[in-house]
């Protein structure tokens, strides 16, 4: 084979197997981007049902007392759990501590620990990462005996 033919191949080889690199990358990024626009719409949808359950003049923190829970932790401490946090407070419902699998960056009011330390006894976790509730729950099953509930259903359900 002349030097040249070679060459050719040999570009267009490499020209493939580039292709076929960045077709690889740009699949991760579009399913990585999507995994988040889902997110990201699960926590509006959530937040839009917030709204419709203080405006017809309902609580969460009473959902909680009628439901006998006095001390609950909360499920994800980022903007959804900071805002059940507050709404919890000046209520009888005693927010115990928070988890969060990026507790050592989260200064709170409470004790922030992670999923893997060990829990204290409460009445019940409600988990506002309503995207990953299933593996959440799956997971805290095995360290605590309460309800483990998603906000999202508690949200429907008032």
């Amino acid at each position: 084979m002349k030097k040249g033919t070679v060459a050719f191949f040999s570009a267009i080889g490499g020209a493939l197997l580039a292709a076929a690199g960045v077709a690889q990358i740009t699949k991760h990024k579009i399913a990585d981007t999507t995994k988040m626009s889902e997110k990201h719409f699960n926590l509006y949808m959530l937040m839009n049902q917030w709204v419709k359950v203080k405006q017809s003049n309902k609580s969460i923190a009473r959902y909680f007392e009628e439901k006998g829970f006095k001390e609950i932790a909360i499920y994800g401490m980022n903007y959804v759990g900071e805002t059940l946090l507050s709404e919890m407070a000046g209520s009888k419902v005693t927010v115990k501590y928070g988890i969060d699998k990026n507790a050592e960056r989260i200064y709170q009011d409470i004790d922030v620990v992670l999923p893997d330390d060990a829990l204290d006894d409460v009445d019940a976790v409600i988990v506002t990462a309503v995207t990953f509730f299933d593996e959440i729950e799956e997971t805290l099953s095995q360290k605590v005996n309460c309800p483990i509930l998603s906000l999202e259903d508690i949200l429907c359900e008032i």
